[in-house]
């Protein structure tokens, strides 16, 4: 989940929202590069560029996932979004499938939350939501999850360590802080630490579960909806939310 400044693109415009959703994750010299090249190809048609020559364009360089891979990222996409939505401490901007043969949920931290020990069990929840999804909804999860440093399972550990070892949020030595060099090594060596890490990333991923499963048909309409068009924006997460699963989650900024 990134943070990212958003550009408001209005409701009359829907050709042009669909293609900035379609662009997620593409930089501006991306797009450049993509509109050069489609308007050389019509050019040589003898015609007019169209929105529908640059949607396809998008689409084509996008991954080709089976339909397999598709339902199960689109699955994980929509819980980590419900989980975000749900616990308030993020705006969803747009979540699509498909690039880099990955999703990806973008998202705009809300900063007037103080970042207490619930603030940050609730943003490891999100992190584990994913996952927790495809054990919901599939029986099973797959190992994209983990494997890599930046991976929903690394960066959830990452937390739940900072929380034991530095930011004071500890039961045992709260006071006692450890620098982040090497804390995650730490976890080999140090049995109790990291009996004490995993308690946290069981209570978050309980947590995810209890938020998805009540919203169990917002999760299926939604990874439905994103599995068929690819991207969706926040706006469109929160209606089918609403639609299916009752209002989100609000807690009050200072709990």
């Amino acid at each position: 989940m990134s943070e990212v400044t958003r550009t408001i693109i209005p409701e009359q415009y829907p050709d042009l929202r669909r293609l900035a959703l379609l662009a997620t994750g593409s930089t501006g010299a991306d797009i450049e590069r993509l509109v050069r090249d489609v308007r050389r190809s019509v050019r040589r048609q003898q015609r007019s560029l169209t929105w529908g020559d640059l949607e396809h364009a998008l689409l084509a360089g996008q991954m080709k996932l089976s339909d397999d891979a598709r339902w199960r990222t689109a699955t994980h996409e929509a819980g980590h979004a419900i989980a975000v939505c749900a616990t308030d401490i993020a705006e969803v901007v747009t979540v699509s499938i498909g690039i880099g043969g990955m999703g990806q949920v973008v998202s705009r931290q809300h900063r007037h939350l103080p970042q207490t020990q619930d603030w940050l069990m609730r943003s490891i929840a999100c992190m584990l939501a994913g996952r927790t999804a495809e054990l919901l909804i599939l029986g099973e999860a797959l190992a994209g999850a983990g494997g890599y440093d930046d991976s929903d399972l690394a960066r959830a550990t990452e937390h739940a360590v900072a929380a034991e070892t530095r930011l004071g949020f500890s039961a045992h030595q709260p006071l006692l802080y450890r620098s982040a060099a090497g804390s995650i090594n730490e976890l080999s060596l140090d049995r109790h630490l990291a009996d004490r890490v995993n308690t946290r990333l069981t209570d978050a991923e309980a947590m995810a579960r209890d938020l998805l499963e009540s919203r169990r048909d917002a999760l299926l309409a939604i990874a439905t909806r994103l599995k068929e068009v690819g991207a969706m924006t926040g706006e469109e997460v929160n209606a089918l939310l609403m639609t299916h699963g009752g209002p989100p989650t609000r807690r009050k900024p200072t709990e």
